[in-house]
């Protein structure tokens, strides 16, 4: 790190010129190419999947979900004149003529024709068209399209599987964040030039990486949430990062160190612990291939590409800024007081700061402050308890929305499942099969929960069987869960016994469950996969064993909160109408694995910055009390700076509108904040001090066996990486005041 920062300063002007080109040489590339991101989802083995195999292979794969082609709805309601009125008619005729010559549409079913009679409710006054369209349609154009049907008489909407959209961009609110992430660094640091480098140090690297991420979706498989992934997580980290060595290249100039030593001890040291911190980010985001789902695979390899780029930003663009800035980074009041010091020895009266006040209180009763911060962790996780992975539905969005207007205009004429169909899908070899699928269809009218069941004709020869089941509720609900439960449980096995019939079920619902459960079930693996390799990391940085599990398992607790916070917001309703993502639903089943995932990683960067602090003064004194005090002390104040940027910059893209991008940012917000504020400053430091000097224990054999990896890096008074001999002094005429082992 020594020789990177001294290559940095040297060549500052050289290191800042090549990230412009880098950059302006992404851009290019990037508006000369485009992009090429995928929305497509390959879902795992299960039931579903089989049904949508066997509907390809029937030919009829466009009639559901999980195929390139999907279906929509147009529907159309009437104020004081009916719905089969010629003039309504004639206009709702030509509307759809319009939309079936639009690119990319390949059917259009008009409820005024024999095929969608189905399609009508006279005494509701309503009807709607069947749309089915392909990967290459224009849904704005086909919507600006359905539009031109409303009058002042009629009402029309778009909506079912085909016109829902997945998550589009933040819409700049994320600038949002960053003003807010300006104020904090301003009110830390007050001096321009320090608040403002994190940010644009930061914003480089998440900008390059995102015109990366944009270039490589032409070889890998990505979908353009990545980019929103990215630069939630990108910023976050990428500031925080900028953050801890800027404040430590404060504290050495303040300590009279030249600006190149300065760049120094910031490398050496909060540098050493970024690289730590990035790599265990990086390590939890691409562990996500054990879960084994395209879209969060891709989403995580190009949140992973963003935080190494902030990660070599803070370690090279920095370090070459810093030697450009010089002391314009210290406050005035800082540069008054070296000047002062280099005229001659200024004697200052030292206040405790409140960081290291507040590690006097927790050290003096550490069993009190760890009931209390174990208390507040259990009440804000509890709703976690309750929730329920699964997918909402247009029922949950926000009054006067689009997919809201449509679901209101639907759901009175024909029932709330009715834009949940679920499929039946079966081979029938033979006769008797064919003869179990129709006895079986027949008598799922009265299947609790079943409002219709619409056998779809089958062609001369062919030996799979197609029925679809229309739920009475609408596909969040866990009636209609139920409902796919039963079948796959009971009423289908029943009707397959003693015949060839093999029946699956698919549909929207089916296909959330399959998911859910998929997901969920690889959960704990993932988890527990990544919180070993971040316990190993940690052991072999800091040689103990106690210090990376109580890391390990308050990580667990954060993420527990953050499931929790998200539960009680975006499923039981508390507070979602204000982020503007409409009532209650279940959770989305890739927020649990994302949040999981992400949160992990970011625990561990305030953990390794934490504890590195505190392995740096435990290795030089020997005193377990005062390492805690140190290292709560000094780097206190940083992590709760941090903390509340990376809140602001997550809680920014919490009103972005978009339910799965609310939930992830709100999810992380809230756990970042009760990580540093709870976890950090008062669970482990109560924690480490009632196990005492056994935090840094550490088997001979594991010594032996474990490589060492250098988080703590030499400190102002040790420039030598190599001088070990004025420690072993130290160690020998410390030992007497090594704080009793006794808890």
């Amino acid at each position: 790190m020594s020789a990177l920062a001294g290559l940095c300063y040297r060549r500052r002007f050289v290191v800042l010129g090549g990230w412009i080109a880098l950059l302006v040489g992404l851009a290019a590339a990037a508006l000369s190419w485009g992009t090429s991101f995928s929305t497509s989802t390959t879902l795992p083995a299960s039931e579903s999947a089989t049904a949508y195999s066997l509907l390809a292979e029937a030919g009829l794969g466009g009639q559901t979900a999980g195929t390139a082609t999907q279906t929509g709805e147009i529907v159309w309601r009437t104020t004081g004149v009916g719905i089969a009125d010629p003039t309504v008619e004639g206009e709702a005729t030509t509307m759809l003529a319009a939309v079936r010559a639009l690119p990319g549409v390949e059917a259009v079913v008009s409820p005024y024709t024999s095929a969608g009679s189905r399609q009508v409710n006279p005494s509701q006054r309503t009807a709607y068209a069947s749309v089915v369209v392909g990967p290459t349609a224009d849904l704005a154009r086909i919507r600006a399209t359905v539009d031109t049907l409303a009058s002042p008489s009629v009402q029309v909407a778009a909506g079912g599987q085909a016109f829902t959209t997945l998550p589009a961009a933040s819409h700049g609110m994320e600038g949002i964040g960053l003003l807010a992430a300006l104020v904090v660094l301003m009110l830390l640091f007050r001096a321009p030039w320090a608040a403002a480098l994190p940010i644009l140090t930061g914003v480089t690297g998440v900008a390059t990486s995102l015109l990366v991420v944009m270039l490589g979706s032409h070889v890998v498989s990505l979908a353009d949430t990545s980019l929103t992934m990215g630069a939630l997580i990108g910023l976050g980290v990428g500031i925080d990062y900028a953050l801890f060595i800027v404040n430590r290249y404060r504290d050495a100039l303040v300590a009279g160190s030249s600006i190149p030593d300065a760049i120094r001890i910031a490398l050496s040291t909060s540098g050493r612990a970024v690289v730590f911190a990035g790599v265990t980010v990086v390590i939890a985001l691409l562990g996500m291939v054990v879960v084994n789902l395209g879209v969060l695979t891709g989403m995580s390899q190009a949140a992973a590409v963003t935080v190494l780029f902030t990660v070599a930003a803070a370690l090279t663009l920095l370090p070459a800024l810093l030697g450009i800035l010089g002391h314009r980074v210290l406050s005035r009041r800082q540069r008054g007081a070296r000047r002062a010091a280099e005229v001659g020895p200024v004697v200052a009266a030292r206040t405790a700061s409140v960081a290291s006040r507040w590690a006097v209180h927790v050290q003096r009763a550490p069993i009190r402050f760890g009931a209390l911060a174990l208390l507040v962790l259990v009440l804000l996780g509890s709703p976690v308890a309750s929730m329920r992975v699964g997918t909402a539905d247009a029922s949950s969005d926000p009054v006067g929305s689009a997919g809201r207007t449509y679901y209101d205009l639907m759901s009175p004429a024909f029932g709330q499942g009715v834009d949940a169909p679920l499929v039946l899908v079966a081979r029938t070899p033979d006769t008797a099969s064919r003869q179990a699928f129709t006895t079986l269809v027949t008598g799922l009218s009265a299947v609790r929960g079943v409002a219709a069941v619409v056998p779809v004709p089958a062609r001369a020869g062919q030996t799979i069987a197609v029925a679809t089941v229309v739920p009475t509720t609408s596909a969040q609900t866990a009636a209609t869960a139920d409902l796919v439960t039963s079948l796959r449980s009971t009423v289908i096995p029943a009707a397959e016994s003693g015949t060839g019939l093999r029946v699956y079920v698919g549909g929207t619902t089916a296909t959330s469950i399959d998911l859910s459960q998929a997901l969920m079930g690889r959960l704990p693996l993932y988890l527990g996969l990544i919180a070993l390799v971040g316990f190993l990391l940690l052991a072999m940085a800091f040689r103990s064993v106690l210090v990376p599990l109580v890391g390990a398992l308050s990580n667990v607790a954060t993420i527990v909160v953050g499931l929790g916070a998200i539960t009680a917001i975006f499923q039981l309703g508390w507070g979602s109408e204000l982020l503007g993502v409409g009532s209650g639903a279940p959770v989305m089943y890739i927020v649990p694995v994302l949040i999981v995932g992400v949160m992990f990683g970011l625990s561990m960067d305030y953990q390794v910055f934490l504890v590195s602090r505190m392995h740096e003064e435990w290795t030089r004194t020997r005193d377990n009390a005062r390492a805690i005090r140190v290292g709560v002390g000094e780097t206190g104040r940083v992590i709760a700076a941090a903390a509340l940027i990376m809140t602001c910059v997550f809680a920014s893209f919490s009103f972005s509108g978009e339910r799965i991008v609310a939930a992830i940012g709100i999810g992380m917000a809230v756990s970042v904040l009760v990580d540093a504020f709870v976890v950090r400053m008062t669970l482990v430091p109560a924690l480490m001090k009632i196990i005492g000097a056994r935090n840094w224990d550490y088997p001979r054999w594991a010594e032996r066996l474990t490589p060492h990896l250098s988080v703590d890096g030499p400190g102002e008074d040790d420039p030598e990486e190599d001088d070990r001999a004025h420690e072993d002094d130290d160690r020998r005429e410390l030992a007497p005041a090594t704080e009793s082992r006794q808890p």
